[in-house]
């Protein structure tokens, strides 16, 4: 099964809970109204997600004469993957990282921070934004903002419904008391969790594709391998400020400390399975 379809697949899945959780407590007209907000949380993050992210960080848009070289490398990379050149933006942050946003490749923009420009040497900075621009180019932005939009949906339903059963309110209460009133608390808790895992495994998708795009776009998947290390590495003692860990997905590494627990929930695959798997597809190209 390719990433592609997994993808598609888990979106699916996450509109399927969505229908589910809303007419499980309020029937037809839960229903509509599941639909209704998906609808409007969607139409809201395609068309205003990008500048309420960059707003989030404070990113301030660089121009070419600020920052050629950052201009020059974009601009070569968009070519090789066949796409408008993104915007390029800097965060005011020390913490090194990097990520792409835009409802689709002409309105899109890459954001990098300033611990990252000092990190990287200039070939590690092109795997980086070679991976970035594979975002861009596969449409990763879209569908990682539609998942974490349908994501939210679920959990902003359930938690209506579980005050609502909690309060004697909905069908369920009425038809079957208090053990439908125990699944209906169950469902509202269980939905939810499920959504996250389904959106923490579509970004992880994306993230393998990109990696592979990344390498293809820059020729150097050795040095988003080695750019990798040094930004899990560094990003460990010095996280970003004043973020949302619902932005996590968007980053090319996880950007805020997490426990061990919670690392079962990361969004992203593991650093050392990236690395690896950027070495084998160097591997490939040198016996081309």
């Amino acid at each position: 099964m390719t990433s592609q379809f997994k993808t598609f697949l888990l979106l699916g899945l996450l509109t399927a809970i969505i229908l589910a959780v809303g007419q499980y407590f309020g029937g037809r007209g839960g229903l509509l109204i599941a639909l209704g907000l998906a609808l409007f949380m969607n139409l809201g993050s395609y068309w205003y997600s990008d500048k309420i992210v960059l707003k989030m960080y404070k990113a301030r848009e660089l121009s070419a004469t600020e920052a050629p070289m950052l201009h020059e490398i974009v601009e070569e990379l968009a070519h090789a993957a066949r796409i408008p050149k993104p915007r390029v933006y800097l965060i005011p942050q020390d913490a090194p990282n990097a990520f792409a946003t835009g409802r689709n490749p002409s309105n899109a923009a890459v954001a990098v921070t300033s611990g990252i420009l000092r990190l990287l040497d200039q070939d590690e900075l092109r795997g980086v934004l070679a991976h970035e621009t594979a975002h861009i180019a596969h449409r990763d932005i879209l569908i990682q903002c539609t998942a974490a939009v349908l994501a939210s949906a679920i959990v902003t339903i359930a938690n209506i419904m579980q005050f609502t059963v909690i309060f004697g309110g909905g069908r369920n209460n009425e038809e079957g008391g208090g053990g439908n009133a125990a699944a209906a608390l169950l469902l509202a808790f269980l939905a939810p969790l499920a959504a996250s895992l389904i959106q923490f495994a579509i970004s992880r998708s994306r993230e393998y594709l990109a990696d592979e795009g990344g390498a293809e776009f820059s020729g150097k998947p050795l040095a988003l391998a080695s750019a990798l290390g040094k930004l899990d590495s560094v990003s460990r003692s010095i996280p970003m400020r004043a973020g949302n860990p619902s932005t996590a997905h968007m980053f090319i590494v996880n950007p805020f400390t997490a426990s061990r627990m919670a690392s079962l929930f990361s969004t992203h695959p593991p650093v050392a399975e990236r690395i690896a798997r950027l070495r084998d597809i160097a591997s490939d190209m040198r016996r081309r």
